[in-house]
């Protein structure tokens, strides 16, 4: 079997229901799907069942750890020489695993990811959401974009790898956020190969409200201090930059109303900028209004969360070291 397509799930039978249906519609045939139902109260055994005569599917229950060992979980019940690591809001296009081979068989290697994109189907803050995730303004393009600040990184919505390759590396590390980055990292200093394939995309679903939204790219930001200490020669300055942003902006708003209104100018012009840009592309006057609202929950959730973490850092480092003194 050529490809083993793993998902972890916890509490979203309806949005497994909508994977697996487009699953079905894949021009390729040569794979299964690996559901791993993660502790949910909400389970999806009866969405599974109902693809049980479409789909080589498999489906495992265990208690909740998070996604990491779930992935885990399910690579070690896999038959597939690659696996692809799907997130459960995903929803395939029905060449997926026909551009995937076609790009194995172009430049065979150790592992790949791709970007994704929103459906037409999706609500316009899901639009907006995605937009601010994928957007040179917002996250420079390092999620699979054609114009990136930094290199590559697979990530776990959309990401293939060797089954041999995988189990060399452990498989994910058991961090509850931050985990897919981990890996990539591993492929990385291990010397495998890893490549974008920038049509192999997704629809990927994300959140629906900014305030879970919040919270997910905070974790992020947390995590990116995690993986700094982890893995001191992979930080770079683009990962400063959500958090000047937010001191930035800060700033300009003391400035503005303390000092003069035109101190606020550059939070209007970068405001606009998103605006303009997010209208082009998604040809909606409301996604390019809810664009903004979401590139700073985006921007602000990950550059509190980062420096947060890195606040948290300093003070136990000091008071490790007082501990010492004394």
């Amino acid at each position: 079997m050529l490809f083993s397509i793993i998902i972890p799930v916890y509490n979203r039978p309806q949005e497994v229901d909508e994977l697996l249906e487009s699953l079905c519609l894949q021009t390729v045939k040569d794979f299964e799907v690996v559901v791993v139902e993660d502790g949910s109260s909400e389970k999806c055994d009866a969405v599974c069942e109902k693809y049980a005569d479409r789909l080589a599917l498999s489906y495992h229950f265990k208690p909740n750890s998070g996604p990491g060992p779930s992935r885990n979980y399910g690579a070690e019940c896999s038959q597939g020489e690659y696996l692809i690591i799907l997130d459960s809001d995903v929803i395939v296009p029905e060449n997926y695993l026909e551009t995937v081979k076609e790009e194995l068989d172009r430049e065979p290697c150790d592992a790949f990811g791709g970007p994704d994109r929103a459906h037409p189907s999706f609500t316009p803050i899901q639009k907006a959401i995605n937009y601010s995730m994928t957007s040179f303004f917002t996250t420079g393009g390092i999620r699979g974009g054609k114009q990136k600040m930094d290199k590559f990184y697979p990530r776990s919505f959309n990401l293939g790898i060797k089954k041999k390759v995988f189990e060399a590396l452990g498989g994910f590390a058991p961090m509850r956020y931050g985990e897919d980055i981990d890996l990539s990292t591993r492929i990385f200093k291990g010397g495998y190969s890893c490549r974008l394939f920038p049509e192999a995309f997704v629809y990927h679903k994300r959140r629906v409200k900014f305030s879970s939204f919040f919270r997910q790219v905070k974790h992020s930001g947390e995590a990116r201090v995690i993986l700094k200490n982890k893995y001191p020669e992979t930080f770079k300055l683009v990962h400063l930059l959500p958090a000047a942003f937010v001191v930035g902006n800060l700033l300009l708003v003391m400035l503005g109303i303390f000092h003069h209104w035109l101190w606020l100018a550059p939070i209007a012009l970068y405001v606009l900028m998103v605006f303009v840009d997010s209208l082009i592309k998604n040809k909606s006057l409301k996604v390019a209004l809810l664009s903004a609202p979401a590139t700073y929950c985006q921007l602000f959730g990950y550059g509190l969360g980062f420096l947060g973490a890195a606040f948290r850092e300093i003070l136990g480092k000091n008071s490790h070291r007082k501990r010492k003194k004394t």
